[in-house]
């Protein structure tokens, strides 16, 4: 893989890695700040979706660069193209980015309704921060560990 994919690979990561930051650490907690608590939520909810679909598309794009970066490099260097670092911290991104959206937020937003579920909507709600934080902190590591790649 050239330097110049390598270096598109990391600044995705850390493109990433910002959106993350920005959204769980600035956007939300500003709507909170300023909106009424329904209205608010509503509009985090948004924002959590649209960065949902962000992390899909960004997921699959570092995968796909991360896969070509390792299969040049094992024909250069004559070993397999195996598992990496890197590819896990995209897969582990991905997993918790398809969970925490298509499985937790229907759940949180029934809890939210008065259903019942499994756990209550405090419980769903730590369990899906926890899990956004968690992918936020793969997605840093992943942008660290291609920018000590050398190209």
């Amino acid at each position: 893989m050239n330097s110049t994919l390598l270096r598109l690979q990391v600044w995705l990561a850390g493109l990433w890695a910002g959106a993350i930051v920005a959204v769980g650490g600035i956007a939300a907690p500003s709507l909170f700040a300023v909106l009424e608590r329904q209205t608010a939520g509503q509009g985090a909810g948004q924002i959590f979706a649209v960065e949902a679909k962000v992390s899909l598309g960004m997921a699959m794009l570092l995968f796909a660069l991360e896969r070509r970066r390792v299969r040049d490099l094992a024909e250069v260097q004559g070993g397999s193209a195996g598992m990496t670092a890197q590819l896990l911290l995209v897969l582990g991104a991905l997993f918790l980015t398809v969970f925490g959206q298509f499985a937790l937020h229907p759940m949180i937003a029934a809890a939210k309704a008065g259903e019942p579920t499994a756990l209550s909507f405090g419980a769903l709600h730590a369990i899906s921060a926890s899990m956004f934080w968690l992918k936020g902190v793969m997605v840093l590591t992943l942008a660290w560990r291609l920018s000590g790649i050398k190209g």
